[in-house]
């Protein structure tokens, strides 16, 4: 069997960013379908990396997931990776299992080892914003109508900044009490930073919110630097989270020597695949490292990867699914994978387990987003 087409799809969901689908064809009449992450302004320099590595793709066997990651990274990139490489990658990587999964009539659990769990643990995200009061109202919904018994917010005001105004911080803090003042002690809430603050705001802020028990506290500092985050971990009881701006195992190593973090999150869209992310959480295991992969990706491709490669990790949490996404994925995903009370089965059948509607996709071209409000020199004088 060898791969005779690679197409990239581009389309809009309608809300926060464009996606991007990999779709990979067979001289077998096999289709897979894979994602590549994308950030805002920045999905077309994906595509084109996808558009390049398909030269080197086409006329392969798609068994060959490992040789040909490897030598994307070293034959292809001559080890001069990055962000935008890893998201194609990622994405024809997925696919690529797709395609051996519905070739050996198998989920790709099932290939990688079998499952260590018979569903997934999700958290809802997608769905906050507003004032503190609007947030926790909408927590308090969320969970009332939907059964979610673990939600991520990010609490601060304001654009990331790493040195920001003590009132900020007390904002953020005001923010979680009352989220936790209305949806209980029994619901987990994830504080999401965003890599913002500076290690002394970092540690000043989780202090305050200490009393409130999140359930993590999200990249406090850029990832630059994992000895500032290391610097965190060790100032605060609350378990701190890092890893989805780092990419493929090497970008990992530094915090599993360090025991820099308490829980990993990388994206299975942007830090190799399937493979790669079975092979950090590996990696994280005998450092006592949780892992909870990022997604912010569709509730339809990147959630089905995820919860494939989830389902054989013996020190995975918990997974990110947008719930500000799923109503335009569920229409055009052909079994979809559902939450119920924060939990996702297994799906049993070959391959992700899905398929694409390729006629409802269709629905949702690519359009740009407006631009984005990137401050300039004057709007400093509000937060300076």
């Amino acid at each position: 069997m060898k791969i005779t087409d690679v197409e990239v799809i581009k389309w809009n969901p309608g809300v926060g960013k464009n996606f991007i689908f990999v779709k990979l064809s067979t001289d077998a009449g096999i289709t897979g379908w894979g994602e590549a992450y994308t950030q805002s302004d920045r999905d077309i320099q994906v595509e084109a990396h996808i558009d390049q590595l398909a030269r080197y793709l086409v006329d392969r066997d798609p068994f060959h997931i490992r040789h040909f990651m490897h030598v994307a990274h070293e034959d292809f990139a001559t080890k001069r990776s990055a962000m935008d490489l890893h998201c194609a990658l990622s994405g024809i990587e997925i696919a690529m299992w797709d395609i051996v999964g519905k070739a050996v009539e198998q989920p790709i659990y099932n290939l990688l080892g079998g499952p260590v769990r018979p569903r997934i643990r999700v958290y809802a995200n997608g769905w906050g914003g507003g004032s503190a009061d609007e947030v926790a109202g909408k927590a308090a919904e969320i969970v009332e109508k939907r059964g979610f018994n673990a939600l991520k917010f990010d609490p601060f005001p304001g654009p990331w900044r790493e040195y920001v105004d003590r009132h900020e911080l007390a904002e953020a803090s005001a923010t979680v009490g009352k989220v936790r003042e209305a949806v209980g002690p029994d619901v987990d809430l994830l504080i999401e930073v965003h890599r913002r603050l500076a290690p002394m705001n970092a540690i000043r802020v989780a202090k305050q919110m200490e009393q409130y028990d999140p359930y993590w506290f999200e990249e406090p500092c850029p990832p630059d630097n994992i000895d500032a985050i290391k610097e965190v971990k060790e100032a605060t009881t609350i378990p701190v989270v890092t890893g989805e701006a780092l990419y493929t195992r090497n970008g990992f190593r530094e915090v599993f020597d360090k025991r820099a973090a308490d829980i990993i999150n990388p994206d299975i869209c942007n830090t190799g695949g399937i493979l790669e992310l079975t092979q950090i959480a590996a990696m994280a295991q005998p450092h006592y490292i949780g892992v909870s992969p990022h997604g912010y990706n569709s509730t339809s491709i990147g959630c089905a990867a995820a919860v494939q490669a989830s389902a054989t990790i013996p020190n995975f949490l918990i997974y990110e699914y947008f719930v500000s996404v799923e109503d335009v994925c569920r229409d055009l995903t052909k079994g979809y994978l559902e939450p119920h009370d924060s939990y996702i089965e297994l799906p049993t059948g070959p391959g992700l387990g899905i398929e694409i509607d390729e006629s409802k996709l269709a629905e949702h071209p690519y359009a740009p987003f407006p631009p984005r409000n990137i401050r300039t020199v004057e709007d400093e004088r509000k937060w300076h």
